[in-house]
């Protein structure tokens, strides 16, 4: 009886979490997790990437970045047309852990582009992994947000 009962949550479950994965996808934002990907993209779409060192459930700084900033439509909006968004998350809850190859990964990374450790940096490159620029967090949402980007990618 528990296995029926099991399977029928299952069932009832499952329609709801594909929703949940279709709208974080549906108004054409995603974040890829591989610089290769990113790169790729970054060529035949001619824009830079945007990458994001976070420590999405320790790093306040990084959870506020994604609140106030990431999560917008109005940056969302933004993003589609100019970047390629790069994730690059060091969660340190049990339950949010990645894959031991998708950390291994994302160390890898931030050796070679995060060396001081700083959470959040966002990194903007090219498609080569040229540095056009580095931040962090800023107050303000994507008002103020957008324009710092601009300013970092123009700045050479």
């Amino acid at each position: 009886m528990k296995r029926v009962l099991s399977f029928a949550l299952l069932w009832l479950v499952l329609p709801f979490s594909h929703s949940v994965n279709a709208q974080n996808t549906a108004d054409g934002v995603k974040w890829e997790h591989r610089f290769e990907e990113a790169a790729r993209q970054a060529a035949t779409g001619h824009k830079p990437i945007l990458m994001v060192f976070a420590g999405s459930d320790w790093c306040k700084p990084c959870i506020l970045l994604r609140k106030e900033v990431w999560d917008t439509p109005a940056f969302r909006d933004y993003a589609k047309e100019h970047f390629v968004l790069l994730e690059l998350d060091f969660p340190r809850f049990k339950k949010n852990q990645l894959p031991e190859e998708q950390k291994k990964y994302n160390e890898q990374l931030a050796d070679r582009y995060n060396q001081e450790g700083l959470f959040p940096l966002v990194v903007l490159t090219d498609e080569k992994g040229n540095v056009l620029g580095k931040t962090g967090y800023q107050a303000g949402g994507p008002d103020k947000y957008i324009p710092h980007l601009e300013q970092l990618l123009h700045q050479k």
